[in-house]
């Protein structure tokens, strides 16, 4: 779902012949059974999981290349290898559920050599899919809980024999069926497979031309149409890059016609998109992994997700109106506009699958049904309108579209399991809250600081949700202790936000480096200005640990901390772009940074001085104009 579309490179795009039609009934065999799933009820646990991963892993194998010297119409050897490997080993999981369960802890040798196989099987595929990071990972805890006598103090264990590790990578409940095989297999991949009928059915044309018709004529309005249709698709695509990808052929050259510079455009698509992963109902797996991990409903969730992401995307729109104001840049030429009144007369009905999608989650169905039933609208949709309509031979275009997108993040989900596993097998989950506590003392700032660097470093190598997933396994008790006092959800959505950080913080930067490919722009120079313009995803965290920001307070303490998080943000805008009624001088500068930390830190006083301030420089800067 994430950063694994820079190996979109390493697939077989030129299948042909047995392989293609394999690879295909295999495809859409995934996506029936999980739709029938969600519409009629799951299957037993070890059908429910198993087929998602015993499918995901043998598609993998078809489809992405052991190397880039393999052929490119068929799979190897070495790939069917892979397939043999996962259907036989997970096959056996499968199989033998009942059994396994009855001689837990007196696993026969038999066991332990499937158990093997399976690991060995879900490093390759996740290596295959999203690059060498997570397997590096893998090996690296797999050393540690082996030779954990030998390492230092501080993270020292009694270390565990390789079948004790192996049994408990592949048969616990931690491990590769765990939390995010589970969490995948229940929720996301079916938002994947909504997103695909979304694409085939034309809804996604009305996305566009909804945020350029309401959008379209303000100052910046080419930048600002970018920010609306990212929060549109991103809401459901679970998936930044891919949001970047698909709204940026249509935005980004948008940008560029209307005077922003290359690298500027790129960058704003990608920071728009990054947002669509904090904004529900899908928020990039986000609020399906912290429902299950957290024991909160996914609709408490994603109702305290909604206020912190239009922050998000206020800062952007407003970064991008200074930017337009400074540059001196052309609207959009009213011709190309299209009324929002002919546009909503004529093309209504496009609003009724996400409708469906957030009224049933309002009416507490549960997300996947709700997915459910917006797939079925989606199709009969796509009815109202000849060339849109979704024939057999287009459903099943999508359906093969939303497997494949749905291997990208599937490829990771065992690695991660084998990660999490080792996490809580050495008891290190135990041991890094103690270390980090030991700098940060009581200090949620430092904390924070801290976080924020580890999963940038871990977001460097691996897919966003499984920086989230395997940084809040260390991090949530760090924030949750006693010293540090966060809450639980706060405390995941700190972890969860700091994860995207990889996507627009170089020197990885992979949505802004998908944006700069579109712009035709310098990437490193995109990274950068990305990072700038996606600035607030370091001020949220804070702001989930020192406010009320995610409305767990009083009423009082709720509105006040969204009207200063709201006044904060517009003048933390001003800061980043150095722009407010004109170009800022350096003493205005300081004095508009002292009002953004001002309103933000939560306190009325702060918040009242931090309003005369923005008054004073404005009649400054307006005195200043006027002569």
């Amino acid at each position: 779902m994430e950063q694994t579309e820079t190996k979109l490179e390493a697939q077989r795009s030129e299948m042909k012949g047995i392989s293609k039609w394999i690879f295909e009934i295999g495809a859409v065999c995934l996506v029936l059974f999980y739709i029938y799933s969600a519409g009629f009820g799951s299957a037993a646990e070890q059908y429910h999981l198993g087929f998602y991963l015993i499918v995901t892993y043998a598609l993998i194998g078809l489809v992405y290349k052991f190397r880039a010297k393999s052929p490119a119409s068929r799979p190897s050897l070495l790939d069917m290898l892979l397939v043999g490997m996962s259907v036989l080993s997970l096959g056996y999981w499968i199989v033998e559920y009942p059994n396994l369960a009855n001689r837990a802890g007196a696993y026969t040798r038999l066991d332990i050599a499937m158990g093997a196989i399976a690991l060995i099987a879900s490093v390759e595929v996740s290596r295959r899919t999203v690059g060498w990071g997570l397997p590096v990972i893998a090996a690296v805890g797999i050393l540690y809980a082996l030779f954990g006598r030998a390492m230092p103090e501080a993270i020292a264990h009694k270390g565990f024999t390789p079948s004790r590790i192996i049994e408990y990578c592949f048969f616990s409940q931690a491990g590769i069926f765990g939390i995010m095989a589970n969490v995948m297999a229940t929720y996301v991949i079916l938002f994947i497979f909504f997103g695909a009928f979304l694409e085939k059915s034309g809804v996604g044309q009305f996305f566009i031309n909804l945020p350029m018709s309401l959008a379209g004529r303000s100052i910046g309005g080419a930048a600002k149409v970018s920010v609306v249709t990212s929060g549109f698709f991103g809401s459901v695509a679970g998936s930044a890059i891919a949001n970047t990808v698909t709204t940026g052929t249509f935005t980004i050259p948008l940008m560029k016609r209307t005077g922003f510079r290359p690298h500027v455009a790129g960058a704003v698509e990608a920071s728009a998109s990054v947002g669509g992963q904090f904004l529900p109902p899908v928020m990039g797996a986000g609020a399906f992994l912290m429902a299950e991990r957290t024991g909160l409903p996914y609709s408490h969730i994603a109702l305290i997700s909604i206020v912190p992401a239009i922050l998000y995307f206020l800062s952007v729109w407003m970064m991008v109106h200074f930017e337009a104001k400074k540059e001196g840049l052309e609207r959009i030429p009213d011709s190309e506009i299209p009324k929002l009144s002919v546009l909503l007369k004529t093309n209504w009905y496009y609003l009724l699958p996400l409708l469906t999608l957030i009224g049933m989650l309002i009416a507490e169905h549960t997300a996947y049904n709700s997915a459910f039933y917006a797939i079925l609208v989606t199709i009969g949709v796509s009815y109202f309108r000849p060339e849109t309509r979704l024939t057999p031979k287009r459903i099943w275009g999508a359906m093969v579209t939303g497997a494949k997108n749905s291997l990208a993040i599937g490829g990771a989900v065992g690695t991660i399991g084998i990660i999490v596993a080792v996490i809580d097998l050495t008891g290190l989950g135990r041991i890094f809250p103690d270390l980090v506590l030991s700098v940060a003392g009581d200090s949620r700032f430092i904390a924070v600081l801290l976080l924020a660097a580890a999963s940038l470093v871990l977001g460097m190598g691996i897919p966003v949700t499984a920086a989230y997933l395997i940084t809040s396994e260390l991090a949530v008790p760090i924030l949750t202790s006693p010293e540090l006092g966060v809450s639980v959800i706060a405390a995941h959505l700190i972890i969860f936000w700091l994860s995207q950080d990889s996507n627009i913080t170089p020197p990885v930067a992979l949505g802004a480096y998908a944006g700069a490919a579109i712009a035709r722009a310098d990437p490193w120079k995109t990274g950068w200005t990305c990072f700038k313009f996606a600035k607030l995803l370091y001020v949220m965290p804070l702001l989930f640990a020192y406010t009320h920001i995610l409305l767990e307070g009083t009423l009082v303490q709720n509105v006040l901390s969204v009207a200063t998080a709201v006044v904060g943000t517009v003048i933390f805008s001003m800061v980043t772009m150095g722009y407010f009624v004109r170009k800022t001088h350096w003493y205005e500068w300081i004095l508009l940074a002292l009002a953004a930390f001002l309103a933000y830190i939560y306190n009325l006083w702060a918040f009242v001085i931090a309003l005369a301030i923005v008054a004073v420089v404005y009649f400054v800067q307006k005195r200043s104009e006027a002569t």
